[in-house]
């Protein structure tokens, strides 16, 4: 009895079949033949063959007993080092809060009787926690910055009902903008919310509330109120409309943003876009509401100015003849101010996203690639206890290979951990993280061979769909043989490895796997009959089982798998004398028609766009993305020299930030210049247009430098701190500018025009400014989880916030005076329909 004949025997003895269907008197009778195979006994009395009139069944060449699949992966809990673990994926576009609820309910009622006795699930990742976590931290920083803004308002304006009018601002946008995010199906998350600056949905309002504010004050006895307030929205409401413009516009860069980037930024975009429209609502349509009730008595009760404007006041207009008279001195001090924030520039170092801070690590640790599945099961379940010695630890879970259904293509070689951490406000002794990762570092550093990776949980997974492979960061260095690729791997790590920065390097194994090639010789197998396809046959069926026919038990479903004993297919030396059955009747050892021997051999082959490739990651910490990369193609360019046809690319967040700077070099240029398109709207003057946009480096010059000053790094998050800066600049420089042209327009000289125009300018616009830094601030020196996503926003913003006043108070002057007006003493002409 040959093999092929029990597997041909098997798979013919499981099967039911149709025999259409016969007619018994008036009824229509189905006809079927049952022939699966149900019991152990059943499959143990398979007919092979008959010899001699004597059946040969299955029992009597095969033990038939129930077996399981080879395990390819192992997950570890704790103190507990087997169990099984499943991982729930949110469906795309699914909201997490609801799913998880649901999840919650059903994983409690499969608690509560419908699991086995003895059976449990236990949570040991839920994301909600983090989800709280971060909504924590927002709400306080929103707080925070309400409470500041409100206190700003009344700092300025003196008149707690305009104050209250003006925060109300804040509720009624964010009211607008969740409105919308309902009907469009759009959820609030950490950045999308967090990195709204309230300060600013406040400007429009504290600008229309301030020309209310100021009109009322000045009301002729006998001029009816909704006159005087229809007349100061008139002059408000233009640049403060076009703004909104001018800021959604400037948006466009984060609209654009596609992969990754865009599904971190665009919820964003679209969050701040409906609050800045609902904002801008406000101050419309409501706030001038709001603002007539109880305004007949308004001169009565509010006197115009408080204490620190009046100061404020008289400090400006004593020093705003000065600056005009020393306009070129003016000038270079701004120029060197804007030529300091210019050189500081390549110093900053750039990341893709700020880590947002999640309360674990995922540690990833490679092994050698030809480990034994054994090996790798016992330094997992000693790596989990090392980890659970941590005091800031509160559990540990590992995941060793892959699950079974093959839906990763890791090995034994491959093992990753979940560690869950107390709050740090916890830990014993005031350690920060990296100096925990440090710690376990240099315990790490005991296992030789063994590379670790330090993550997040979230952010491995981002960072994966990013590289593609399993590391932070990499370097993908193409080429078609895979011995050179190995050569010049190992020697981009060791350049690599010297270069400060770089962490958790290492190349991916493509090699040193053992292999036991059974070589057909093709003319040894044709004397014996034999063809390729029968010796390959023999080994898969012998030595790696096949799959003759599947069980089926309900609606599971299980292999029949046949297969030689251990002992005849564990060594090379049992594999070499399997015996192959020939067309003439007889057996042939396999070592006649083959040649069985040892061999190391590929390992993984790594495949992209067609070509191979050998991956050699790396992570960075204590020093910025951009900057360590930069150094290490310096230094590759320098020191490597790689064959024809070879190549390197670099995949990951440094290759995201530069796909990012690459697209915004494009876009915007174009957003510019639809930003000059709608100044030149506003004030129907190229002169008074290019005031504005040549004012603006100058306003968000204190948005570098304090990013300098603070060490954080530029990023997308930063990026979208400029925008709105810009926003909150063009805002301010339009109304300012706007109440210049106001007063020249009316006849006013030069001079006494920009000085009345500044002087009645200068409250709102260091309110509005003041507002959207103070709204950052608590955001800007916040360190609570969920913070980090803000941060270089929120420093941008309160940096930018210091240099814009001083910019639109002092430089746009000295701007308008060269651009703007006559010479003093010439005689001024009835302006044109043009510069009004």
């Amino acid at each position: 009895v040959t093999l092929p004949q029990a597997v041909a025997a098997v798979s013919a003895s499981n099967a039911n079949v149709g025999g259409n269907y016969l007619s018994l008197g008036s009824q229509s009778v189905n006809v079927r033949g049952v022939g699966l195979l149900q019991t152990l006994g059943e499959m143990q009395n398979v007919l092979i063959a008959e010899r001699n009139g004597v059946p040969v069944y299955l029992r009597d060449v095969a033990d038939v007993h129930e077996g399981h699949q080879p395990r390819l992966g192992r997950v570890g809990i704790d103190h507990n080092d087997d169990a099984i673990e499943g991982i729930v994926l949110l469906g795309k576009y699914m909201k997490s809060l609801p799913t998880l609820e649901a999840l919650r309910t059903k994983i409690r009622q499969l608690n509560q009787g419908l699991l086995p006795p003895g059976i449990r699930i236990r949570t040991v990742y839920d994301r909600t926690d983090l989800i709280n976590l971060t909504t924590h931290t927002v709400r306080d920083v929103i707080i925070s910055g309400l409470i500041l803004i409100t206190a700003l308002l009344f700092l300025f304006l003196g008149d707690w009902r305009i104050s209250l009018i003006a925060a109300l601002a804040v509720p009624v946008s964010l009211l607008f903008a969740f409105a919308m995010m309902v009907i469009t199906g759009q959820s609030a998350n950490l950045i999308s919310v967090g990195a709204i600056d309230f300060g600013i949905l406040v400007d429009a309002a504290v600008i229309d509330l301030e020309h209310i504010h100021r009109a009322l004050r000045t009301r002729p006895p006998d001029k009816p109120v909704f006159d005087v307030i229809a007349e100061a929205m008139a002059e408000a409401s233009r640049p403060v409309l076009f703004s909104v413009a001018v800021i959604l516009v400037a948006f466009i860069p984060l609209f654009t943003m596609t992969g990754v980037p865009g599904q971190v930024f665009a919820p964003m975009s679209y969050t701040y876009g409906y609050a800045l429209i609902g904002g801008r609502m406000f101050a419309l349509l409501f706030a001038p509401v709001l603002a007539s009730y109880g305004a007949e008595s308004a001169r009565d009760r509010v006197d115009g100015t408080t204490r620190p404007v009046r100061w404020l006041r008289e400090k400006y207009a004593r020093v705003l003849p000065v600056v005009l008279e020393r306009r070129r001195a003016v000038l270079v001090t701004a120029f060197v101010v804007l030529g300091s924030a210019l050189l500081v520039i390549p110093f900053l170092g750039g990341e893709f996203m700020p880590k947002l801070e999640e309360g674990n690590l995922w540690i990833r640790a490679t092994l050698p690639p030809d480990i034994s599945s054994e090996e790798s099961t016992q330094l997992a379940n000693h790596l989990r206890a090392l980890f659970l010695g941590y005091p800031e630890v509160t559990h540990v879970v590992s995941q060793m290979g892959r699950p079974d259904d093959g839906t990763d293509v890791a090995t034994f070689n491959n093992i990753e951990f979940l560690v869950q951490l107390k709050p740090e406000g916890d830990w014993p002794g005031r350690i920060s993280k990296p100096e925990l990762i440090a710690r376990m570092n240099a315990r790490l550093a005991r296992y030789p061979g063994v590379v670790f990776n330090f993550s997040q949980n979230i952010e491995d997974n981002v960072e994966e769909a990013m590289s593609g492979v399993k590391g932070e960061n990499s370097l993908k260095l193409f080429g078609d043989d895979l011995d050179v690729l190995v050569e010049k791997s190992n020697e981009i790590r060791n350049v690599m490895a010297s270069v400060r920065g770089i962490a958790d390097l290492g190349v991916f194994p493509v090699t040193g796997q053992p292999d036991l090639l059974i070589s057909i010789d093709r003319q040894a197998s044709a004397r014996y009959g034999l063809m390729a396809g029968d010796v390959n046959a023999a080994v898969q069926a012998a030595v790696g089982g096949l799959a003759a026919t599947q069980i089926l038990q309900g609606d599971r479903r299980f292999d029949f798998v046949l297969r030689y004993q251990p002992e005849f297919r564990e060594t090379p030396e049992a594999i070499r004398n399997i015996l192959l059955p020939t067309p003439s009747g007889g057996n042939v050892p396999m070592d006649q028609v083959a040649d069985v021997l040892l061999r190391n051999g590929a390992f993984t082959i790594y495949r992209e766009n067609g070509q191979r490739y050998i991956p050699v990651k790396f992570s960075v910490r204590g020093r910025d993305l951009a900057g360590t990369v930069e150094e290490v193609k310096t230094r590759l360019a320098r020191e490597i020299r790689l064959p024809t046809g070879y190549h390197y690319e670099w995949a990951g967040e440094y290759e995201s930030l530069r796909k990012e700077q690459r697209r915004l070099a494009v876009v915007i240029p174009v957003t510019m210049v639809i930003i000059v398109g709608l100044l030149y709207a506003l004030f129907n003057s190229i002169r008074a247009a290019m005031v504005v946009t040549a004012s603006l480096p100058f306003c968000i010059t204190g948005g570098v430098l304090v990013l300098f000053l603070s060490g954080t790094p530029f990023s997308i998050s930063a990026a979208v701190g400029f925008v709105s800066a810009m926003g909150v600049a063009t805002l301010g420089s339009s109304v300012f500018l706007s109440g210049i042209r106001h007063s020249y327009h009316a006849g006013v000289p030069r001079d006494a025009a920009i000085r009345d125009g500044a002087l009645a300018e200068m409250r709102p616009i260091l309110l509005a400014c003041l507002a959207a830094g103070a709204g950052l601030l608590p955001a800007a020196i916040s360190h609570g989880i969920g913070a980090q996503a803000q941060q270089p926003l929120a420093r941008v913003v309160v940096g930018a916030m210091i240099t814009a006043p001083l910019a639109i108070l002092f430089l746009i002057p000295v701007l308008a005076s060269y651009w703007l007006m006559p010479p003093a003493g010439t005689a001024l002409a009835e302006p044109s329909r043009k510069d009004r």
